[in-house]
Formats: C-alpha cells, structure tokens, sequence
C-alpha cells in the first residue's frame, strides 16, 4: 500500500424536510469524492459513511 495516498471528501448537508409534529429533520447529503471529482448523494449520514468507507478499502 502506498503510504502517501490520499482520500479527500467535502460533505455537505441541505436541510430537505422538518417534520412536524415530530420535529424530526431530513436531509439531503452530497458527498464529493475530490480525487474524482465525483458526487453521490444520501439520505443518511450512515449511508455517506458506508460509501467512503467503501471507497479507502476499508470495506
């Protein structure tokens, strides 16, 4: 494995929806792969995780 290698992200979260009665937010995030230039968006911040997990091997 390459020592110096280098995995960059921006994350960024909109508020999409508040919920009411329940107050509960939901959001929309927009992960940004910097390396790639690519951009994949979520639901969940356990959702954003698993993908940047995914893409440093680590899953």
């Amino acid at each position: 494995m390459e020592q110096n290698q280098i995995a960059s992200f921006i994350v960024r979260f909109h508020l999409a929806d508040i919920d009411m009665e329940s107050n509960r937010k939901s959001w929309r995030i927009k992960v940004t792969h910097v390396q790639k230039d690519e951009e994949t968006l979520f639901e969940s911040i356990e959702e954003a995780t698993v993908f940047m997990k995914k893409v440093i091997g680590e899953i």
